[in-house]
């Protein structure tokens, strides 16, 4: 990850108006601004962002002030302008790192930093990034927060007064396939369907469980075919067959593999 300061050249104090974040493998951008963020001062395109009280700008509003900064993909020359500065393809990090963020409408630009420059309020909204995400019956989801909360979030209500939602009310298979959005800023079904962490954060219930008690229960608690084979001494088709005679209940199948609950498998000790 890269960090960089958004400053003001016109500022001789360079005060730190916002911050870049740039996820390399992804190459995706986010806009972190401050508690204390000025509208008058921040950058036009974020501003709308403090005056909603928002601080966290995502992905699609931060690539846009990062697009407004660098020679536009359809330009006419664009082959001549990549070569003329040694890039191969179109890259929008690249480009913005020749001027340094710097462009003709304003006087801002990027000053790079580490990760321990970060104000402590930014620092603090990291730890409630999402670690990891489980997709739960009835729309709910159980969510791993970075600073070890674990809450179960009902997203019905959600879903029913969000329209472009509507297509998760009643397709649990494609519920199912939820992930996280890079850098944990949210979890995400595609690039038009996603909730942002702070709003998981704060519509969620806290329970009683952390990410190292969920993983000790998966790491004694679910097993594959062939160790429920060996629970039951049997072969691997007698295993096929309990749970094509719905006797078994796999909780993950793949063509390599299939995982099953080991209480379950043990009580078929008990017949």
């Amino acid at each position: 990850m890269k960090i960089f300061a958004i400053r003001d050249a016109a500022d001789a104090s360079k005060k730190d108006l916002a911050y870049l974040l740039y996820y390399e493998t992804d190459k995706r951008f986010y806009i972190e601004l401050p508690e204390n963020a000025d509208p008058w001062e921040t950058p036009l395109l974020l501003s709308s962002f403090v005056q909603k009280g928002e601080r966290t700008v995502n992905s699609y509003w931060s690539r846009l002030w990062v697009q407004q900064r660098i020679v536009p993909y359809d330009r006419q020359n664009i082959a001549q302008i990549l070569r003329d500065n040694g890039l191969k393809e179109y890259d929008e990090y690249a480009l913005l790192m020749l001027s340094s963020g710097r462009c003709e409408q304003d006087d801002y630009y990027l000053a790079p930093i580490d990760e321990d420059q970060l104000p402590e309020s930014i620092v603090r909204r990291n730890k409630i990034k999402i670690e990891d995400v489980i997709p739960l019956q009835d729309r709910c989801l159980l969510v791993f927060f970075r600073e070890g909360t674990v809450k179960k979030c009902d997203l019905t209500a959600y879903f029913e007064r969000t329209p472009r939602f509507a297509i998760l009310l009643n397709r649990p298979d494609y519920f199912a396939g939820v992930g996280i959005q890079t850098g944990g800023y949210g979890v995400q079904w595609d690039e038009n369907l996603s909730i942002p962490d702070s709003v998981l954060y704060k519509m969620g219930k806290k329970i009683p469980l952390t990410a190292e008690d969920f993983r000790a229960f998966a790491s004694e608690r679910v097993i594959t075919a062939a160790e429920a084979a060996d629970l039951l001494n049997c072969s691997r088709q007698y295993i096929n067959e309990l749970v094509k005679a719905d006797k078994l209940h796999p909780i993950k199948s793949s063509e390599k593999n299939t995982l099953f609950m080991k209480s379950e498998v043990l009580k078929r000790l008990w017949k």
